[in-house]
Order: C-alpha cells, then structure tokens, then sequence
C-alpha cells in the first residue's frame, strides 16, 4: 500500500482492515466526531471523511472484514452515493427517527464473541452506554482504547494552533465572573462538586473567548473542569499570549495543558460527586475519573443560559442583521446586473462575491458555514456544496437557491433566498409560495413559554403537508452568538424529542427554514432568523411569539399571488417595508435601486 495520502478509500479500507485483524477487531465504528462533540472537525478529527471520500458533515461509518456502511439521513443520499463510487462503502440510509439503526445492524451483523473497536475520544458516553446496551447482551464486546486511524493515516494532520482572543468587550453582556457564579449555582442546585465541559461553544461563551480552530465556529479546542471555588483551562501550550492568561487567572480561571485534561481528572477526590452531560462528553474523558466517583448525568447548565440571548445581545444582533442584510442586497444588485449583461456566473462564483460583500461589512470574522450555492437540480440537495471539480453554471431558466451565513462579532447569521433565473414554472412558483405560506405560518405564530420547540413544526409543514409536500429535514435549529450557526437546546424538527431541556424561553434566536426538493429537477427553501420575545400578557399564562431578525427581501418574482391569502399578503408586505427602511441607508445607489425594486408591495 502507498504511503502518500493520495490513495483511494478503497485501499484506506484495506489498510484499515488489516489493522482490525491484527488487533482482533471484528468491526470497527467512527462516527463524525471528536473529543468535543463538535459538528465541524479540526481536520485532525475527519477520519470519517479522509477513509470514505463522503465529506458532508454527518455521518456513521461502520466497518467489518465483510461489508463497509456509510450511515446518512436523506439530506446526503445523492451526495453520498456519488462519493462513495468506487469505495467499497455502502450507502445506508437512515430514515427519521432511526439514529440506532447502525448499532441495530452491528447487533445482527456480528456474532457472539465478535469485539467491535472505536477509540473513545470521539465517541459520546452516551452513545457508548447505548453501544453496551443494545450489543453486550448479544456477546459482543467492545474495544475502546485504540485509534487505528493512526496506524494507517499518514501525515494526519496535527491539531490546530490558532491564537485565541477576547470577544470585543464592547459587544458581551457579563462577566466571566458573573458567568462562572450563575454556573456554580446550578452545580450547587445538582448537589455536584465538579462539572465537566468539553463542548467548544460552551468554553468560548463562559470564558468570553474566541479561536479560529474550527471552520466557520469561532471556538477554540480546550477543555474545562469547574467546581464551587475553581476553575481550569485546558489549553494548548501558546494559544493564550500571557495578558489574556493572566487576565483569565485573574478572574479565577487558572491554565493548564490541553494534554493534562484526563490526567488531571483522574486526581480527583474519590468521594466527590461530578455532573456531566452524557451527550456532550467523550467516553475517554468520562473514564479517566477515579472508578468510584459518583456521576450525576444532566444537561449543561450553560446550553440553556447561553441560549437566552440578553436585551443588549439581540441589540447587537439587530444591527448586524442590517450589515449582514447590505451585503446581501450589494451582493443581489450587482449579481442580477451581470446576468443582464449576459454573463454566465458558476456556483462558485456566488460563493466568492457574496463573502466578498460581507467582508466589507462591520465587524465581519468569517463565513458561518460553507455557502450553498445550488441551481436547479443542485438545489435539491439541502446540503450541496459546489467544488472545483463539480458545480455548475448559472443560465438558462430555473431557480437558484442560495444558503450563506457570516460570522459578526455582534451575532450569526443564516439566511437562505431563492432567485428565478430566467423563465420559471408554475410547480416553481407554487412549490415557492408553498415553502413562503410555511414560513410565513410558523414567523407569526404565538406559541406557550415552555413550549418543547420540536412541537412548533407542524404549523410550518401544514402548508405543505395539505397538498402532499414534505422536506426531509427539520424546521429550525438554535443559532449562537457570534457563535456556533447551530446550537441547542431548541429544536423545530418533529423528528425530536420533546423533553422539559428543549423548551422555548425567552431570548432563544432560532432558524425557520421549511423547503421541498424535488430530486434531479430543483430546490426550494426560504429561511430566517427568529428571535422568541415576550407577547401581551394573557389570563391563560405567558406566551411568547417570534420577531423576525433576518433583513433580506423575498423574491416576489417566485411567488403565485394566489395562492396567498390577505392576511399572508399583508406579512410579507409589512416585512418588505421594514427590510427596506432598515437596509437602504446602508446601500450604494445601484443596490438602493435594487431594494426599492424587490420590496415593492404585491
């Protein structure tokens, strides 16, 4: 076997089998993870894509010496099978609701005796104790302690060393102290004297720090352990220059290397009681604690109170969502302009000057995610993303969906916008006008405080779902804080379960994003940012409805007016008002044109 990094991932699965029988593994399971339970990887952690070739952001490979499968949900079926040609890897669908499919197909695949291997540094103590659950009575066991990636990845690449820096001081509300002390009460109220973090988000928000380790996620890799008078850091050594450490020590965050974090908990007083949250620790970090320490398993405290964004958080928000919403009309204006001339863009050429547009705004870090730039029948793939190798070129007729989102120090964006190019259907339009009665049911929607979010989701499909459409993902996700584009706890996904963790409280800043996609022919999906605010008092309790964050107009060019009734008409048109009133001091005369053009009343 080559030793250059150029070999197929069918010869990767061959080496890596190798390495199983050498260390008698019968199966061997890797999931899209890492120590932090993250949805973007350092490129240290994509195992799963360097071995497969399928580089979408979620997935489960599962390997035996017979038969290799790649588990995905419908978001990546297309994608994956196109990547997987050639590989050895199986596609595996996984349908709603079926995330212990691929234990359920180990389960019948491996017979009694057989040892499934996975290195437990990236996988979740609780999908481990699933793991023990459904295969440990069926004779299987597990093997955790070893990361056959290595024996067979040359040149894996090392761990980041990107600095780290404050958050502008003049865009977060609190302290670290005041952060730390709101964390230790719930820890005192779980009766624990230890609380384990690991999730980059979580650090990032508690310590008021931001990195560049991640793609598109200002977080940097660290871990921490808090108890009722300490707290510690865990960091690379030169990440932190010395007045942001001393800084940190000096409001009672002491430093320690990111390598010493499990020696370090195996230190720990074995009488001391440790709260965790199962989903959101390795099993590697759960195992270095001393054998007899007592584990409460609970959320974390800090995903719901980093959730509920403060008054002056939303502020921020609100004036990024102006910048952010300049770059997209700077962008639409110039990029309509040139299709009249009659050039002919690519995918990747929306991907470049929309982030081109945004650089120039206010407060811009980064990209959120990697822009969807998808025509027609790339559209119907929810998470498309155009390459050098494949993508296409914007003319004839159809619809261009564009999904993009920037990284503000003042909040996250993610907005998705559809455009006509050319002459479009009427099974466009109403696929559109569809997708636009969905969202436009669920934005104006007045919902319980305490609601379980995924119970929203209905009220977005019912336009669709009464005339036979559906999409396969969920509705809305939590959005952070010049922080991770997806966050909990808050779900809009009927798929979920709702539980007393994923309820709506005030402040929480949300996705609406209903879609159809129609395999081989195009894609529709229009989706906002909605920030969840305190209605008028009632006598049956508290109630909350959504404000609408995202400044951008509608395409009306899309839309049969109808199938809209008064009252949708009426939204929209209140909507488009404000988007232009907000957005057109902000504009060049030829994007202000633009504006006054697409927001006109229908």
């Amino acid at each position: 076997m080559s030793h250059s990094t150029s070999f197929s991932p069918a010869e990767r699965l061959a080496a890596l089998r190798e390495v199983m029988r050498q260390h008698a593994i019968d199966a061997w399971w890797l999931p899209s993870s890492d120590p932090h339970s993250s949805e973007y990887l350092p490129e240290h952690w994509e195992g799963r894509a360097w071995l497969s070739g399928f580089d979408g952001s979620v997935g489960i490979l599962t390997i035996t010496q017979d038969v290799a499968g790649l588990w995905v949900d419908s978001r990546y079926w297309v994608q994956a099978e196109q990547q997987l040609e050639g590989s050895g890897i199986e596609l595996k669908k996984l349908q709603q609701g079926q995330a212990q499919a691929p234990i359920e197909w180990l389960a019948e695949q491996l017979p009694q005796g057989a040892t499934l291997g996975f290195d437990a540094d990236v996988v979740s103590l609780a999908n481990a104790r699933r793991m023990e659950e459904m295969l440990l009575p069926r004779g299987v066991k597990l093997h955790s302690d070893l990361d056959l990636l290595d024996m067979i990845w040359p040149n894996r690449p090392a761990l980041p060393q990107a600095s780290v820096y404050e958050h502008p001081r003049e865009y977060v509300t609190g302290t670290r102290h005041e952060r730390l002390a709101e964390l230790r009460k719930a820890l005192r109220e779980s009766s624990a004297d230890w609380h384990l973090l690991s999730t980059l988000d979580d650090i990032a928000w508690l310590t008021q720090l931001r990195g560049s380790d991640v793609d598109f996620n200002p977080v940097f890799l660290a871990h921490m352990l808090i108890g009722h008078d300490s707290a510690t850091l865990f960091i690379a050594p030169g990440k932190l220059k010395d007045d942001l450490a001393e800084m940190l020590r000096n409001d009672g965050i002491d430093i320690a290397d990111y390598d010493q974090w499990k020696v370090h908990l195996a230190k720990l007083p074995v009488q001391d009681r440790v709260l965790l949250d199962g989903a959101k620790v390795s099993l590697a970090t759960a195992q270095a604690l001393p054998e007899s320490m007592t584990l409460y398993d609970g959320i974390q405290p800090t995903t719901l109170t980093k959730s509920r964004k403060s008054e002056s958080d939303i502020a921020h928000v609100r004036r990024t969502m102006e910048e952010d919403g300049a770059a997209l009309c700077e962008f639409f204006a110039e990029f309509e302009a040139a299709l009249e001339r009659g050039e002919t863009p690519t995918e990747l050429d929306v991907d470049e000057r929309l982030t081109a547009q945004r650089a120039k705004r206010e407060g811009f870090v980064c990209q959120s995610f990697g822009t969807i730039a998808a025509f027609n029948e790339n559209g119907a793939l929810p998470h498309y993303h155009a390459t050098d190798k494949a993508h296409a070129t914007i003319q004839g007729d159809g619809l261009l969906l564009i999904d993009s989102g920037g990284q503000y120090y003042g909040g996250t964006t993610d907005i998705t916008r559809v455009i006509p190019i050319g002459e479009i259907s009427a099974t466009q339009r109403e696929d559109f006008t569809r997708v636009l009665k969905g969202t436009i049911a669920l934005s104006r929607t007045h919902y319980p405080e305490g609601i379980a979010s995924p119970k929203l989701d209905a009220i977005a499909r019912a336009p669709l779902w009464s005339t036979g459409r559906d999409y396969g993902h969920g509705t809305g996700h939590g959005v952070g804080y010049f922080l991770n584009v997806h966050e909990g706890p808050q779900v809009i996904a009927y798929s979920a379960t709702a539980t007393e963790h994923n309820t709506m409280r005030e402040g929480m800043i949300t996705s609406i994003e209903p879609g159809v996609y129609r395999p081989g022919k195009w894609g529709v999906r229009i989706e906002n940012l909605v920030v969840n605010r305190h209605a008028p008092e009632s006598e049956f309790g508290e109630f909350l409805h959504f404000e609408t964050l995202t400044l951008c107009p509608i395409d009306t060019r899309c839309i049969d007016r109808d199938l809209l009734d008064q009252s949708e008409i009426d939204w929209l048109n209140t909507y488009h008002k404000e988007v232009r009133e907000r957005l057109a001091p902000k504009l060049s005369q030829e994007a202000r044109s633009w504006l006054e053009e697409r927001t006109k009343a229908i």
